[in-house]
């Protein structure tokens, strides 16, 4: 029967990418049209699922049109009247080549954990690896409104070519994308209202990130935590290949010439074996500062506390050495002030663990919203 539904579902997404053909001709870069369909398995299925395609897709960046790549994974059995609600997944940080697509690569704990339980909830699952990931183009690295414009387009995507999605949504991501999560929030009600948007889960979400990078310079010492300086070459690569009238370069030491080098291309694990032992401030030849350069770092990293009208789940861990507790609970208290239904849970675990250990929280939580 799943053989059946799957050649049935792939008639219904050759037709859809027929008829997105026809659009494209009208509007070819239209956000959430489809350009490819392909089917997922081996080492990128996800046991329980009845359905497993990655999309390429047109959404956002920051200067225009730009396309991106997602997955799709349904749950078994025939879908409730609506359609299958929808978790859009947003993933953490795992580099800015193309090799480090989150849908080309197995990730394991999410493989293994995260998408079947929420396929076992009976949630379908998309899962978008940002504009610029694996698709032509710099991926803008940690910039918040295209990283959101890329989740909600892929849900627009995926609903474009499986039937079987309804219009109930919400967003769930970790680390990078626990970021994501927390802007798509903010943007998605006026961005995509033909959908209905009942929720966001951020856990490890990295924030009020903007303050420290305007006064990094070359004073900034190693610091006692994990990543930064792989974190930081992303950012600066990203906002580089995006920005180039902001000169990065002229603010780089030839050691920060060669971090960026390393970073644009190798994954993330890989790349902080390479400079993990690199001050931040050996990379700097002078202080990260000015009025474009501080405009566009606040543009992309300052995630929205006002004006949230969509129930949130904020999930820290106290061990955090790559997401520092403090940093979060000076965004907690953002939120409460603003007025935001939002909902903490802290955690005893480091950056992974801590996702893990809020998994039931976070389960419970999209249960409540999308009912």
């Amino acid at each position: 029967m799943v053989r059946a539904r799957r050649v049935v579902g792939a008639a219904l997404v050759a037709m859809t990418v027929a008829s997105a053909g026809s659009a494209m001709a009208q509007g070819r870069d239209a956000p959430g049209v489809v350009t490819e369909t392909a089917e997922l398995s081996g080492a990128l299925w996800v046991r329980g699922a009845a359905l497993a395609q990655r999309i390429t897709y047109w959404s956002r960046g920051p200067r225009g049109p730009m396309q991106s790549t997602a997955a799709i994974y349904l749950p078994p059995g025939p879908p409730p009247p609506g359609g299958w609600p929808i978790v859009a997944y947003a993933h953490g940080s795992v580099g800015i080549a193309d090799q480090c697509a989150f849908t080309l690569r197995p990730r394991e704990f999410y493989l293994a954990t995260v998408y079947p339980a929420l396929l076992a909830a009976g949630f379908a699952v998309v899962i978008s690896d940002y504009v610029g990931l694996g698709t032509p183009g710099t991926h803008p690295y940690l910039d918040g409104p295209s990283q959101a414009r890329s989740v909600i387009d892929g849900v627009r995507a995926a609903r474009a070519v499986t039937p079987e999605l309804g219009a109930r949504w919400a967003v769930f991501g970790q680390s990078q994308g626990g970021q994501t999560a927390l802007f798509t929030a903010a943007l998605a009600p006026a961005d995509a209202p033909e959908l209905a948007l009942r929720g966001a889960v951020a856990t490890g979400a990295p924030s009020n990130l903007e303050y420290g990078l305007t006064a990094a310079g070359p004073w900034v010492p190693r610091l006692p935590l994990r990543k930064t300086t792989t974190y930081f070459g992303l950012f600066l690569a990203g906002l580089r290949a995006t920005a180039p009238e902001l000169d990065i370069d002229s603010y780089l030491t030839p050691i920060g010439e060669q971090v960026l080098r390393i970073v644009e291309s190798e994954c993330v694990d890989d790349a902080d074996a390479l400079v993990r032992d690199i001050a931040i401030g050996q990379m700097l030849s002078r202080q990260l500062a000015g009025p474009a350069l501080e405009s566009a770092v606040r543009s992309m990293l300052r995630i929205p506390t006002e004006g949230q009208t969509v129930p949130l789940f904020l999930g820290q861990g106290l061990t955090d050495l790559e997401v520092p507790a403090p940093l979060s609970l000076a965004l907690i208290a953002d939120l409460r002030s603003s007025g935001a239904d939002l909902q903490v849970g802290v955690y005893p675990g480091d950056h992974l663990s801590a996702a893990a250990e809020a998994l039931p929280d976070a389960l419970a939580f999209l249960h409540r919203v999308l009912a």
